[in-house]
Formats: structure tokens, C-alpha cells, sequence
């Protein structure tokens, strides 16, 4: 069984963008499909591949969608070059390793997958009878979807994805009033993190459907640019909030969390083991506290600089909230003016974060 991550790894994305509605190829794709002759078109002249050709026709030049589809009126397969550019052999024959093992029954899309798994390069089988575009790399057989079943699939995956991120603001906003009272606990930080990392799993599903949309997708990346707005920002400055992993940057204890929750191993304690925040469940209920880097980014006019500057001195953003206006006076690059602006900012955001929690 080839995994959902498989078929999207960044070797295989390149070629559904390849193979995207508007682009070149795909409109060669489609006018073999629509001719109904079938085709077998293998994008790559790597040495391991040109060793399984044989006769055929050299022709070199430029590829265009009518010049497949003339092409493909032959029975053998057509050879482009590695990014589909120009069109290199025409009626060739293939000849893979029969011993390589093969799910399908069609001479065709049997030969598709044996070229594909013996040289790794992407084969692309368009089936006479059955009116489908299969493409074939490594241990990859993926069958090319109808726009419209893939748009009804986006559309659902967005409107799960804003039920999950509308969860997540309310969770954001309560661990917002809670650090402010400094009454955080290990399952709150964690719990906000794996909503974060869910959002953020159904968007790259979405991204996914994009790339198989090509230009018809604009719409929906538009909706999910939207409703991912500072949503991994947020769960970087949380992590730079409470993390003690010094020899990893919040980035990649980030992506750790997102893989695990790809193998559906991440739960609150897993994300606590990767922050160093406890091992076991009774850790959750341990009390932690906030360096303050997500609530003093939300201040206006204070760049990263200055707040680093501001960790480094007090430690924890309960010792800034206490600290006099002489006090933050005295740290590198804040003067009277901006003290008294750090000072009101973020009394204001704790009145607005009570109103919004009550709410």
C-alpha cells in the first residue's frame, strides 16, 4: 500500500505540478485522452531508462501538446526529456525486467509500472478503454482525478479547516489570559500545539489538492492563505515560549510534532517529551511559565531584537509585567517613550484577552 505522504513527497509533487490543469503537458495528456488512442510517455532520458529502448525514432525537438497527440497515434511510447521540455524518441519500444513484480493487467500500464519501478523516472499511461491518465514512479501508481471531484474534496477539507481553526483562536485566547495570570500548565501548551499541528495537517492536505488543481485552485489557495495567517507563527513563538530544547530551533521541533502527528503518534505527552516539559502523563499538570515572546510580538513597533532583549533580562513575561517603567527603561534599545508603550500594550491586551475568554 503506498502511503497518502509518499504520493505527495517533493519528488512526486514536482510531477503532478507537471502534469497540472494549464500546463503544457497536461494539454498534450488530454488531447491523447480525448483521441482516444492511448499513450505511453515516459518523462526522463536518464542512462537506466535509454537501456530499456529500443527502435523507435530520434526527433529532438521542442515539446507541444499537438505534437504528442500526432505522436501518440503510433503504438509505442514517446521520450521526453527530465522536465518534459522536448520531445527525444517516438515509437520506441520498452523493455523492463518481466521479473519485476506488477499489479496491473494491461500490457500498457504493466509495462508503465515495471519502466517506472526499475529506473525511478515518472511514466504516464493514458488508457485507450478505460479513458484514465495513470502516472507511474518508483513503487508510485496514482490516477489522475476529474477537477470536480477534487474541488468538492477541497471545499470540504476548508470548511474542516475552519472548524478546527476557530477551536484553535478560542484556545490561543484562553492560554493568552492564562499567562497573563501565570497559571499555565503543561497540558495547555500542549493542547494548543497539537490544534496548531491539526490546522496545519488538513492545510497541507489542501495544498495537495492545489498542485492537482493547478490554475483552477486559485480560489482555493486564496481561502487558505486566509485562514492560515499566523497560524505556524503562532506555534513557533509558543514553542520559543516554553520549550527547553536548546540544541533544536522551534522550526524543527515543529516539524517533528507535524511528522508524528502524520503517524498519528502525537498526543500531549509526546509533544511534552519533544519540549522537555515531562515524560509521562502526571508532568501535564505541572505548572509552567511563558518567556513572553508570543505576547510581546503582538505589541506594535517592538521588533524581534528588542524582545529578545527584553527575555533577556527578566526571564519570564510575568517578571515584564511587573517590572517598573525605570526598569524597562534600563534595557538595551527601549527608552522612556517606548517602556510606557510595552507598559500600556500589554494591559490593554490583558483587558481585551478577558473580554474575548468571557465572551
Amino acid at each position: 500500500m503506498i502511503r497518502v505522504d509518499e504520493i505527495y513527497s517533493k519528488n512526486f509533487r514536482k510531477y503532478l505540478e507537471l502534469l497540472a490543469p494549464g500546463s503544457i503537458f497536461r494539454a498534450g495528456v488530454e488531447n491523447v485522452l480525448q483521441a482516444n488512442t492511448g499513450g505511453l510517455i515516459v518523462v526522463g532520458d536518464s542512462p537506466e531508462l535509454m537501456a530499456l529502448v529500443s527502435g523507435g525514432f530520434k526527433i529532438d525537438c521542442p515539446f507541444t501538446p499537438s505534437r504528442l497527440y500526432e505522436l501518440a497515434k503510433m503504438d509505442g511510447a514517446i521520450i521526453t526529456s527530465s522536465n518534459a521540455s522536448r520531445i527525444l524518441v517516438a515509437n520506441a519500444q520498452l523493455d523492463p525486467d518481466p521479473l519485476l513484480h506488477s499489479t496491473e493487467t494491461g500490457i500498457r500500464h504493466r509495462t508503465a509500472q515495471r519502466v517506472a519501478r526499475q529506473t525511478g523516472e515518472l511514466v504516464v499511461a493514458v488508457s485507450q478503454r478505460r479513458k484514465v491518465v495513470t502516472l507511474y514512479q518508483g513503487n508510485i501508481s496514482f490516477r489522475l482525478r476529474e477537477l470536480a471531484s477534487i474541488l468538492v474534496k477541497a471545499n470540504q477539507a476548508l470548511q474542516t479547516l475552519e472548524k478546527y481553526r476557530n477551536v484553535m483562536v478560542r484556545e490561543l485566547q484562553r492560554l493568552g489570559g492564562l499567562e497573563f495570570e501565570d497559571m499555565v500548565t503543561v497540558a495547555e501548551v500542549c493542547e494548543v500545539l497539537r490544534r496548531s499541528i491539526k490546522v496545519l495537517n488538513i492545510a497541507q492536505e489542501i495544498e495537495n489538492y492545489i498542485i492537482e488543481l493547478g490554475n483552477e485552485g486559485r480560489l482555493v489557495k486564496m481561502q487558505l492563505d486566509e485562514m492560515l495567517v499566523n497560524v505556524e507563527d503562532e506555534a513557533l513563538f509558543i514553542i520559543k515560549d516554553y520549550s527547553n530544547t536548546e540544541d533544536k530551533t522551534p522550526q524543527e521541533l515543529l516539524t517533528s510534532m507535524f511528522r508524528a502527528f502524520e503517524e498519528d503518534i502525537s498526543d500531549s505527552v509526546f509533544i511534552a517529551k519533544i519540549l522537555l516539559l515531562g515524560t509521562t502523563s502526571s508532568h501535564l499538570d505541572q505548572q509552567v511559565s511563558p518567556r513572553g515572546y508570543r505576547m510581546l510580538n503582538k505589541l506594535p513597533r517592538i521588533p524581534l531584537s528588542i524582545i529578545e532583549n527584553l527575555v533577556d533580562r527578566f526571564g519570564l513575561l510575568s517578571n515584564v509585567l511587573r517590572a517598573t517603567i525605570e526598569e524597562l527603561d534600563e534595557v538595551e534599545g527601549i527608552g522612556e517613550v517606548r517602556a510606557h508603550s510595552i507598559r500600556n500594550g500589554l494591559k490593554r491586551m490583558h483587558e481585551q484577552l478577558l473580554l474575548e475568554y468571557m465572551v
